[in-house]
Formats: C-alpha cells, structure tokens, sequence
C-alpha cells in the first residue's frame, strides 16, 4: 500500500497531543544545520562586502546625465551605503533566499521518502505545514536583517556613522534614517510573501525541491518582466512586481506611505491565497514519498 492515512485514529496513545508533534525549535535546528542555509546566510553576508570592494576598486560612484540616485550616494555614509545595498538586492537576489527556504522545505521530504514517516509519526498534515511555513519564513526574515545589519556595520567602518543624504536633496539624521531602514527592511520582507507563498504551494506539489525552488524564482522573474510591459497600464498595480521599490518612498524628509501600503496588500493578499491551496491540496494529497 503506497498511501500514508493521517486520519485521527479511533484510539490514540495516552499522552498524545497532536499541536505537540514536530516542535518549531526541532524543525528550526534541523533547517539551520542545512548546508543550504549556512551556503545562503554566507553568500548574503558576502555581499556588501563586494559592494565595498567594488566601491574601492572602482571609486565612487557618479552621477550620469546630471541624475542622481541612490547608488551614486552609496559612500556617503554607512547608512546610505545600508541602503544601497537593499536597493541592489531586493528586486532578485533576496528572492532566492525565500524561494529556497519556503520552496525546499516540503518538497526535500519528499525527495528524502521521509515525508510518509512524518505523518505516520503521527504528525497531523496541518501541523506539519505549519511548522515548516513559520520556520521557512523565520528563516526568510532572518535573511532580509542580515543583509542590511552587515551593510550597516561594513558602511560605517568604510564611511563612517553620518545623516542619509537623499539622492533628490536634503538628508536624515542617522537616528531617523536607521528607524526607516527598519521600516524599509519589513515592507521587503512583506513584499516577499507573495514569493514564499508561491514556493511553499509549489513545494506541497512537488517532490522535486529545485522545481519548487525554481518555480517560484522563475515565476517572480516573470512578474517583474510584465510590469516593464508599459502597454498593460493599470493592470501593473495588480502585480506585486510594480511595487517592490515603493519603500525608496520612505527615504524622503516627509515619507509617503500609500505605495507600500498598496504593495503590501496586494502581496498579502496573493499570499494568502497561495498558502490556502497550498494547505487545502495537502491535506487531500496521497503522499507516497
């Protein structure tokens, strides 16, 4: 017989509780041991120092045309440089982190035939999803602070504790800027959680990790190509793509929210949508692996 029956037995084991399987501080140890996400955490925290050493090698980035942007303020400050540095990675590289941690975790049971022994444990399908949803994007959240937390410390080592200087003019106070990176850092996160929730239903969907992984990162990919589509006109604002920069909004003396409220809701909102089939397919799926 090839199906794994979750069904509540008849009789359970004295003791038995079922929201007591698979523990988040189990299921945590075993994905932070991962050679994956010791590889992951090292590559994002490479990163802004490749960035330095570019800045180095190269010199300080310039104006062109007379248009100032962020990058060309990225050596103004460590704050600035903080900056910079989510503005270089949020539109590709932090995806990778959460297509992978929300896109492997199911699916590599799967592929390891230990998915079946999970559930006859017995761990409860909804249980086991759970579990590995809050410590995917645990992990994902973990990824999206790392990466400005280590900007942060190389910038002001390299350029010094000093104000925001905006690229449109005028500045913020390092205190000031430091909270709206915060702020910046969790409409990232928010606005990737359209990404998790499409690697994770791939991952209930698949036994294949790369394919769920690989999903997802293709997928967001190709949101970001159709919203360079100008022709689709309003029809972008219903892409989570259209607004992943909306936090650059934040940098400014008086901040302007309406973009990243808009941008986080149409994320949250394809998110939830996603984890409901993702949790409503599992639950009516004939796991064989």
């Amino acid at each position: 017989m090839h199906t794994t029956d979750t069904a509540a037995p008849a009789v359970t084991a004295p003791g038995y509780r079922p929201g007591r399987t698979l523990p988040l501080r189990v299921e945590a140890i075993r994905q932070l041991k991962r050679r994956r996400t010791l590889v992951m955490g090292g590559v994002l925290a490479l990163l802004p120092l490749v960035l330095w050493l570019a800045f180095a090698v190269a010199g300080s980035p310039g104006g062109r045309n007379d248009e100032v942007t962020l990058m060309d303020t990225a050596t103004a400050s460590g704050v600035n440089f903080a900056a910079t540095c989510l503005f270089v990675s949020a539109g590709f590289l932090l995806v990778i982190p959460v297509a992978l941690f929300c896109g492997d975790t199911v699916a590599a049971e799967a592929g390891w035939s230990s998915l079946r022994y999970l559930l006859a444990a017995p761990v409860p399908r909804a249980r086991l999803l759970w579990s590995k949803l809050v410590v995917g994007l645990g992990l994902s959240a973990a990824a999206m602070v790392l990466l400005p937390l280590v900007a942060l410390a190389v910038g002001t080592a390299a350029y010094g504790w000093g104000p925001l200087e905006i690229p449109t003019g005028g500045a913020l106070d390092a205190a000031t800027a430091v909270r709206r990176l915060a702020v910046v850092v969790a409409y990232v996160f928010a606005s990737q959680l359209v990404t998790a929730g499409l690697a994770f239903w791939l991952s209930t969907k698949t036994d294949a990790p790369l394919g769920a992984v690989g999903g997802a990162v293709g997928l967001t990919i190709a949101g970001n190509v159709l919203d360079a589509v100008t022709a689709l006109g309003h029809w972008r604002d219903f892409l989570p793509a259209h607004w992943q920069f909306a936090w650059a909004d934040v940098f400014q003396p008086t901040p302007e929210w309406a973009g990243m409220l808009q941008g986080a809701a149409v994320s949250v909102t394809y998110a939830v949508v996603l984890l409901a089939l993702a949790f409503r397919g599992f639950a009516r799926k004939d796991v064989v692996s």
